[in-house]
């Protein structure tokens, strides 16, 4: 039977982790060791972990991080850890969020017969009652968005192929991740997901979503306990993702549209007193482009398995739809 490793972040969040943790204990799928990683918690996650070591015994591994990696460095402990015991897949499943009982289950058969490289489901707000994600797209203004978000439970899609999956609720081919890389530590949290995926895609990994793998979050739950940690990620990491993924013919029409959005965007932050965590994060997305991200494009780039024109037809070709703003602004300027 194929073997996954299902990896849990905590940091600072033990009483979400329990119940986390309870949840995927009564998978149905029952191949899977659930991998919890610690990510240098100051509360007393560690002393809680020693108890639900012993309460799961040899269905729980934990890894200490001796500080807080991010998100992309917490899991890509894990994920290591995985790759060194021999596991087929790894899933992603965020601390704050309950797995239906057949969740694995029904993304493992679904990567199974897909021969997927991700396989994502459906995400439900914590309520059950709207949707959280059903994957993420990658929009021709540069700006990536949650598929389905806000949507009823009822209008969910039905199953298929998409450009993206969601890192709170996701499975991940092991062999895959040892092709195009774990995720990128420079992205800390927020949009490396979205990163994975696209540089899953130009590798020629499919990504399916599978409307029968249930889940729910507790949206923002870790990001929430840091004032302007989701600003600053957001301005320093979705330049990034544009300069380390988007193909060369596409680099200057989705470029010239990013640009006006991503300074639209950063003037309504300082209106709503966010100006300086936007600041801290354009200055850190040079140093990042210089640092890390031009040099990563030119390997990305180079082993692209497919053409632009597929890529082409993964992006979403307007604007994410919670611009509401720039949407009215443009139908004022080009009556459109």
């Amino acid at each position: 039977m194929t073997r996954v490793a299902i990896v849990v972040l905590n940091w600072n969040g033990i009483e979400d982790t329990i119940l986390c943790l309870e949840a995927l204990s009564r998978q149905s799928y029952r191949d899977f060791l659930m991998v919890a990683v610690d990510n240098g918690s100051t509360d007393n996650s560690v002393e809680k972990f020693k108890d639900l070591e012993k309460l799961y015994d040899n269905k729980l591994q934990t890894l200490y991080n001796s500080k807080n990696l991010g998100f992309d460095g917490g899991v890509n402990t894990g994920i290591r850890w995985a790759i060194d015991h021999d596991f087929d897949y790894v899933a992603l499943f965020n601390n704050d969020a309950i797995a239906d009982k057949n969740w694995l289950k029904e993304l493992v058969a679904a990567a199974e017969k897909e021969k997927s490289g991700i396989t994502t489901g459906l995400l439900l707000h914590e309520d059950g009652n709207t949707i959280d994600s059903t994957g993420d797209y990658y929009s021709i203004w540069g700006m990536p968005f949650p598929r389905s978000r806000g949507k009823k439970t009822s209008e969910a899609p039905e199953s298929g192929y998409v450009f993206g999956a969601s890192g709170g609720a996701s499975l991940y081919s092991i062999p895959m991740l040892t092709k195009i890389g774990l995720f990128d530590e420079a992205f800390f949290a927020y949009y490396e997901d979205v990163d994975i995926s696209f540089r899953a895609q130009l590798a020629g990994y499919k990504i399916y979503y599978t409307d029968k793998a249930i889940a729910y979050h507790k949206q923002g739950a870790t990001s929430s306990k840091i004032p302007g940690f989701a600003v600053y990620q957001t301005f320093k990491n979705i330049p990034l993702l544009y300069a380390k993924n988007v193909p060369f013919s596409l680099l200057v029409p989705i470029g010239i549209r990013l640009f006006v959005l991503y300074w639209l965007i950063f003037a309504n932050a300082v209106q709503k007193g966010a100006g300086w965590p936007a600041l801290k994060g354009w200055v850190a997305s040079i140093w990042y482009f210089w640092s890390s991200s031009v040099w990563q494009r030119f390997s990305i780039q180079y082993r692209r398995k497919v053409p632009v024109s597929y890529i082409s037809s993964l992006i979403w070709p307007d604007l994410p739809p919670e611009q509401t703003g720039l949407r009215k602004l443009r139908k004022k300027v080009m009556g459109k």
